[in-house]
Parts: C-alpha cells; structure tokens; sequence
C-alpha cells in the first residue's frame, strides 16, 4: 500500500476521533449536554449544585406538600403497612419549605448511593437503622445536625408539621457534599413506537398513585388515592416525563413500633419499567449493575429511552 493512501487513511481516523473529542468535551457527565441539568435536562444555571434528597410524608393527612413542585426528582416509595412516602430529590431549584419532612428508610441509601454522597434530610430514623445511616457515604440532615432549617408549622398536628429551609440545611451540611451529576438519564426526542396512553395507575397494598396525560399543560397530572394531588398553593402536581420502574420489595431488617416489617425497595440489578411522556407508554428495561452506578433506561432493542425534559417522577413499583 502506498504512503499517500496511509496517509489519507491516518488524517481521516484523525478527524474523526477529533470530532468524537469535540462531542465528548460538550457533555457532562458523559451523556448530559453542557449546561444543562443531569436530573432534569433543562438548562440551569449551575449544573453541578449540591444535591439535597428530602423524605416526605405521603400519607391523607400530611397533604398537600409544600415545594414538591420544584424538585428535579420525585420517588415514590412503599413503607410500612402498604402506604407511601415521597424522596425528593432538589439541585436546579431549591425553594424556601419543604415537608412535611418524615424519617428514613434502608432503601434509602441504596436508592441515593447513585448520586454520590448528596445530602439527606430527614426527621429521624428507627433506632436499629440509625448506625447504619451513619455509615453510609450520605450526608445526614436531620433536626439535630441543622436545627435551625427546621420549623414546626402551627395549622398542623405532629407528625405532619416538620418543615426544612432546603438553603439553610445544606448550609449546615459537612464539606464534600456532591454535585448533580449523570444518573443514566437521557433527554431528547421520545423513541419510536410505544403506545396511546391516557392514563396509568400504580396500587399499593393501601395507596395508588394515578398519572392522567394533559395534552394542555403537557405533562401527566398526579393522583393520590383517586384524589387529585396539589401542591400547598393549590396548584396540580404533574410532570412531563413518568418512570415505572418495577422492582423487588422485600422485608429489610427493621420494622415500627405496631410491628410492621419495613418493606426494602430494591433498586439495584434490573427489570422492566414503562415510561410515560407525551401521552404514550414505552416498554423499557432498567439497568443498574452497583449501588455506586446510575439507572438505564432502554429500549427493548437496547437504545436509551429518552425523557421529555423537566421534572420526573419515579415510581418504585412492586414487580
């Protein structure tokens, strides 16, 4: 082979590993676009801002939430006794209350491991979990390490009242909290195929969570038990990108003080889920291999389901 043929063969592997280069250096976190958030896909102002997850009260009388709005993520998790809980995940946006905050659960440090060492509020813990809170990589925000980021609120009875000053309880966190960064989620154009998809509810031993498609507002509106579900100013919860994400729910180590075994979510490994956004459902699989890795979405020929860009919910669903 002549020298001019390597030669032209050599500048055009080159260029492509220079436009490969180019591609790589315009996204963060390996798959997420320069600028904008990892959780959310939007353009932000500082990507890589602290993450603060929140444990959030789920149950009739704890309701409506107050900032649940404004979060990149929202988990919906079971408890104990086949009801609900909220951990809500802020970076882009934090707003000025949050709550009502309630305690944590095992499969919360599972669940949380994928976004680093983020910082964790929350009221409190049962006494067997607490040591192994403690040993976690997250950053543990209860009452007693940020007491001034919470307030009790007077129109409601305990333990329903608990509320933090996301601001105020990141500023009282230890250095080294971690920044947003890619969790496996990608953003873009929705895949192809799917199908039509108005409506979708998840049951629970004792509670549903229903999502209904508004072609107005552009998102899936939230419900709580057949209830519409607002937010403390009266306006609807919805989102436009919802995740299914099936999983196995096992007894963990620790119950309440009724007796009642602390069901463990179990969000490592994979399964099946079913995304929903603009008014379609998409089989997906999930995938995550560690703890310390993030979540995949994929189709069932294995390209990326992508989200429609703002806030998810993701639902923690029995298999």
């Amino acid at each position: 082979m002549g020298s001019g043929r390597i030669g032209v063969r050599a500048a055009r592997a080159s260029a492509v590993l220079l436009v490969l280069a180019a591609v790589l250096a315009g996204c963060q976190g390996g798959g997420v676009p320069e600028g904008r958030s990892p959780f959310t896909g939007e353009r932000v102002g500082d990507p890589a801002a602290p993450v603060l997850a929140v444990k959030i009260d789920n149950v009739p009388a704890a309701r409506p939430p107050t900032g649940l709005e404004r979060a990149d993520i929202v988990y919906v998790e079971q408890v104990e006794a086949g009801l609900t809980r909220l951990l809500a995940v802020y970076s882009s946006d934090l707003p000025p209350s949050v709550g009502p905050v309630r305690s944590a659960r095992e499969s919360d440090i599972e669940l949380l491991r994928q976004f680093g060492e983020p910082a964790l509020v929350y009221s409190g813990a049962q006494s067997k979990l607490v040591p192994v809170l403690e040993d976690s990589p997250v950053h543990l925000l209860p009452p007693g390490a940020a007491p001034g980021a919470y307030s009790r609120a007077p129109d409601r009875s305990a333990p329903h009242n608990l509320y933090v000053e996301p601001g105020a309880a990141l500023d009282a966190a230890p250095d080294g909290v971690s920044g947003a960064d890619d969790i496996g989620f990608r953003f873009g154009a929705a895949p192809e195929g799917g199908r039509p998809d108005t409506g979708e509810t998840v049951r629970f031993p004792n509670a549903a969570v229903s999502f209904t498609w508004s072609g107005a507002e552009d998102r899936w509106l939230v419900s709580m038990d057949g209830r519409p579900a607002t937010t403390s100013g009266g306006d609807r919860l919805g989102a436009p990108t919802v995740v299914v994400q099936r999983v196995a729910i096992r007894d963990s180590r620790f119950g309440d003080r009724g007796g009642n075994i602390t069901p463990y979510s179990d969000t490592t490994g994979s399964g099946e889920a079913t995304v929903l956004r603009g008014g379609r459902a998409y089989e997906a699989h999930w995938s995550r291999p560690a703890p310390e890795d993030g979540t995949e979405f994929t189709t069932p020929e294995g390209g990326p389901v992508n989200f429609a860009e703002g806030q998810v919910w993701v639902v923690l669903a029995p298999r």
